[in-house]
């Protein structure tokens, strides 16, 4: 499961390695915008609303933020084996303790795959305690050159796609503490990653929109038969499951709400590039999704971009 994040958290809150949130004079920023009509506009009513699979999938509410007082938060690249493995031991918690997912059973507790290794990793720390809160991995162009291929190739044909592998990176394994599910941890992750982008002259973000399947898949089955023609990614960025989920068995017609993860990327201007693909380790529905960084919506840009050039 290799879940994409919205990158575009508010750019002119960039912060550099090991930097405080709170010595940002610009938090009061963050803040704002937590609570303001552009947030309400991205995701809907609540930022506590993330799924247990990877924080973005799912209506109901789960574990809101169960701290007593707002985090301070530090935003980190791993630089060793060790902070790498902190990551790891968080995944494992949320995706094989949590959620039940079918993950190798290391003896110490780690998420492990083979893309790791040339991935970077992306960790917010509570300063108070250390620990690590908070992750995405990265894998960039270079990187996915030298091993072959993207995790998103083992679940879909992205032979459309090849001409854009250059400038693009895909991100996954996005997870968050469960006590600290808030829009704080979620805009410092997206904070990190959107300086990465820029700093590194990327164009665009491709990963896989995950939405759990606990109810057989119904739910998925009727979100992806609502979504309009805007939506979705021109032809000829489309791409095709290689386990596609069952939908003409399923019942499409349910009324659904967009889970708030997947309608802040649509929002913001990322497509979906494909029906949706059944990752039976993680029991979710898959859809790929792009977001290119001269697609951003306009109404959101200028929130995001003033600060960040």
């Amino acid at each position: 499961m290799s879940g994409l994040p919205n990158p575009f958290g508010p750019f002119d809150m960039l912060f550099n390695n090991t930097t405080s949130v709170k010595r940002e004079p610009k938090l009061r920023r963050l803040k704002k915008i937590l609570s303001n009509k552009i947030t309400n506009k991205l995701f809907g009513q609540s930022f506590a609303q993330w799924s247990r699979a990877e924080l973005q999938s799912t209506p109901e509410l789960d574990h809101p933020l169960t701290k007593s007082k707002r985090p301070t938060l530090l935003v980190s690249w791993a630089k060793s084996e060790d902070e790498v493995k902190e990551a790891q031991r968080l995944r494992f918690k949320v995706f094989a303790e949590e959620m039940g997912a079918d993950l190798p059973n290391y003896a110490d507790g780690l998420d492990v795959d083979e893309f790791d290794a040339h991935c970077d990793h992306l960790i917010i720390r509570d300063k108070d305690t250390l620990r690590v809160v908070g992750t995405y991995r990265v894998l960039p162009p270079h990187k996915a050159q030298e091993i072959g291929k993207l995790y998103s190739d083992s679940e879909f044909d992205l032979s459309r796609l090849d001409h854009l592998r250059p400038r693009m990176v895909e991100v996954g394994r996005s997870c968050v503490h469960q006590d600290y599910r808030s829009g704080l941890v979620i805009m410092a992750l997206w904070s990190g990653l959107a300086e990465y982008m820029l700093k590194n002259d990327y164009e665009i973000m491709l990963g896989c929109a995950s939405i759990p399947m606990s109810d057989g898949g119904h739910f998925a089955a009727s979100f992806y038969n609502s979504l309009s023609n805007d939506d979705m990614a021109p032809i000829e960025n489309h791409c095709f499951p290689k386990v596609p989920l069952p939908l003409s068995r399923l019942n499409r017609g349910l009324v659904v709400a967009a889970p708030p993860l997947i309608k802040g990327y649509l929002n913001l201007g990322a497509k979906i590039c494909s029906a949706p693909a059944w990752d039976p380790d993680f029991n979710t529905a898959d859809l790929l999704t792009m977001l290119r960084l001269s697609e951003i919506n306009p109404r959101y840009a200028k929130h995001f971009f003033k600060k960040a050039k």
